[in-house]
This record gives C-alpha cells, structure tokens and sequence, in this order.
C-alpha cells in the first residue's frame, strides 16, 4: 500500500479486509468487509443508490448508466443483487461492479493521512482483531445497521465500525466516514475560515484553504475524535436510531 494508490489484487485479500471501489467516475467509493471466499458483506440502499443525498446530485449519479450493467442475476449471490438494501452478502465481482478494487488502511501516521488527498481511504484508528470484525460483519448481515444516511451512517460507517466496533454518540452532522468528512471539510475550507480575509493573493488562499481542509479532515477522523466510544455489536441494533442511548453507554464506559 503507498500514499498514490491503496490498489490491491484480490489473491492478496485476508479475511476482515475492508475493502472498497470507486463508483462514478471517481465521485464516491462503496465499501465492504470481504469475509473469504470470494465474498463480502456490506451496506447498501441497492440500486447504485449509495449516495441517497436527497438532491439534485442524486438525479445526476442516477441517471449515469450504472458501473457494470447486466441483465443476467448473478448466479453465485443468488438473485438480482441490484434490487437488494441494507446489509447484504455479494460475491466480490458484484461488489467491485466493474472498478477496482482497494483496501481500505488502519493505524496510519497523521503524516501519511494527510498525504492522502481524498478522504475515506485509510484512518488513525487501528483495527481489532480478524475475529471481532467478521463476528460484527455477520451479526449485523443478520440483524441490520440501522437506517441508511449519506453523511451519518453509510457504507463506510460500517465498515469502520465492523474493524473498531466505534460509534459516533453525538448528533454531529457527520459520522465515521471518511468520504463526508472530506465533503465538510471541503466546505468548511472555502467559506468558513475567518483566516481567508487574511490574505488576498490566490497562492494565499490556496494555502490557508488547504491548510483548513486538512485540519478538519484530521479532526473528524475516527481515530482522534472524542465524541466515540466503542459498542458491542449485540447493543448495536437497539442503539443505533437513539443517539441518547449511545451517549448513556459512553457515559457507562
């Protein structure tokens, strides 16, 4: 794995991995936790619907003919995988839907995270142990992840919560994904900065811009932030539509 490119071949893949693959033309990613045998677990509104923002964005990535389209069910998941929600068991090929495949990095140096431009590719947080995140992977493939939200619980909230096990318990309005860290972080970077009245020329403002842009990116990462804490998969489910709930365990712990 390098700063440039988290590519890997599917031969090198371990079970727990949490792997990932660019949707759209490099818009978004989807993300998974492969469980060996050429399958993987992981979240989804169906339908190329990851986003489910609720905007005019939504319309546009819709109306993009899907990644690999197909007429044919594939037979090795059983049935149309497109037409499937919440969390689903594929094999790797209905996953990858056409792109890459990646692998999604734990237990990075600050340093290295910030050399990875975009978010929702590697986090500060380290990764348990092979057999707490299959447990979780498997349990909540039984029981569900809650409700699907772009910013707040999404495919890579999943899987960053199959490898810690951690959960966001305050009512921020982005959860542990990378990818909607990144998008505030972005606009926090263009227009909340009280710093960019400080210079006029474009150089300047493209220093304090990405200045700003990584310090929230660093900030929102799962591996430094405070308002977490970490929740057995068995209290997962009941937990998960009451933020109040979540904030009661963190107090517990």
């Amino acid at each position: 794995m390098g700063v440039l490119s988290n590519k890997v071949d599917p031969s090198n893949l371990n079970p727990g991995d949490h792997i990932y693959s660019w949707r759209q033309a490099y818009i978004y990613a989807h993300h998974g936790i492969y469980i060996g045998d050429g399958m993987v677990i992981h979240f989804t509104r169906g339908a190329d619907q990851e986003i489910g923002a609720g905007t005019v964005l939504d319309r546009l990535l819709f109306s993009l003919p899907p990644s690999h389209p197909t007429d044919t069910p594939c037979q090795r998941c059983g049935g149309d995988q497109t037409r499937k929600d919440g969390v689903i068991s594929s094999c790797l090929d209905c996953f990858l839907s056409g792109g890459d495949l990646y692998l999604f990095e734990y237990g990075v140096s600050p340093a290295f995270f910030l050399a990875k431009a975009r978010g929702g590719t590697c986090t500060l947080a380290t990764s348990n142990p092979t057999e707490q995140v299959l447990h979780r992977a498997f349990f909540l493939l039984e029981n569900g992840f809650g409700g699907y939200h772009v910013f707040k619980n999404n495919c890579e909230d999943f899987a960053i919560y199959c490898k810690t096990g951690l959960l966001v318990f305050t009512n921020m309005s982005v959860g542990r994904s990378g990818q909607a860290a990144s998008c505030f972080a972005a606009a926090s970077a263009l227009v909340s900065s009280p710093l960019r009245f400080m210079t006029t020329g474009i150089g300047g403002l493209s220093l304090v811009g990405c200045g700003m842009y990584c310090v929230s990116r660093l900030v929102s990462d799962i591996g430094v932030r405070r308002d977490v804490t970490k929740v057995p998969v068995e209290k997962l489910v009941d937990s998960l539509d009451s933020p109040a709930k979540i904030t009661e365990m963190a107090k517990l712990d």
